[in-house]
């Protein structure tokens, strides 16, 4: 789970990347320039349009695998860092797409002589949502960044507060693994035979990174509080969206919900 490799700590791999894909969203491409709500707007139509499909729809499934093979390289976001931070969500609908296998054994359909029980078919429609379901969201971060993403949350009237606390827990998330690097750090010079942190010596250790945290959270409110801070988003004037935006949005929402009422 850990290891010290130069002297520095490396673990938490999905969380100490969490921010690469957002710093991608300084890039300047077609999709970049796009307006945050037309790209929020088509990437909630999107998963729902995709997990409106039925367990057993898998074929009706591929033509939305075009839309993040058309945005990756539109938008200039590398693949590879697209897989990795994709990968972390896979082994949950991976053990629920291994009970239908289980449970589900009525074949349904045959292919090369073989026949294909129900669980089968829908542990792939499972599988597949999530993939196009999770690189929609993925792609929008990297194409947007969650600052725009924020303030576009405030103009949709969503809840201040609700933003406030998923911008905060976006952020600090890092935070947390840069305090957890520093223990392990500390442990490692102590036990320096040990592989990891032993079982023993796991309560001592969460409840150390607990008290780092929340005097770390005291020190961060403090210096937020010093920065003028009131306990409200700050929002600046909203974008006005232009009819090239709107028309944008009805063709790709229209792309992707004429299929489905067609399949």
């Amino acid at each position: 789970m850990y290891r010290r490799d130069s002297g520095s700590f490396v673990g938490f791999g999905a969380l100490s990347g969490l921010n690469t894909l957002e710093m991608c969203a300084g890039r300047d491409t077609v999709i970049h320039r796009l307006h945050p709500f037309v790209k929020m707007a088509a990437t909630i139509v999107y998963v729902a349009v995709v997990v409106s499909f039925g367990r057993y729809e898998v074929s009706a499934l591929t033509p939305y695998f075009l839309y993040p093979a058309i945005l990756v390289p539109l938008s200039e976001t590398p693949p590879r860092i697209l897989m990795r931070r994709l990968l972390p969500a896979l082994p949950f609908t991976l053990f629920g797409g291994i009970g239908n296998v289980l449970f589900d054994t009525e074949p349904v359909m045959s292919v090369g002589g073989f026949a294909v029980t129900g669980g089968v078919v829908s542990f792939v429609s499972i599988m597949s949502k999530t993939v196009l379901s999770v690189s929609a969201v993925l792609l929008l971060v990297s194409a947007t960044g969650m600052a725009d993403l924020s303030r576009q949350l405030v103009f949709m009237k969503v809840p201040e507060l609700f933003v406030l606390q998923l911008v905060l827990t976006y952020r600090y998330l890092g935070v947390l693994t840069g305090e957890t690097g520093t223990l392990y750090e500390a442990y490692a010079v102590r036990c320096p035979g040990a592989r990891g942190i032993r079982m023993g010596d796991t309560g001592a250790f969460v409840g150390a990174l607990l008290l780092r945290s929340i005097d770390r959270a005291g020190r961060v409110y403090s210096a937020m509080k010093c920065r003028g801070f009131s306990g409200a988003y700050p929002t600046p004037r909203r974008e006005r969206l232009g009819a090239g935006d709107m028309l944008i949005l009805a063709a790709v929402c229209g792309a992707m919900i004429i299929p489905r009422c067609l399949s």
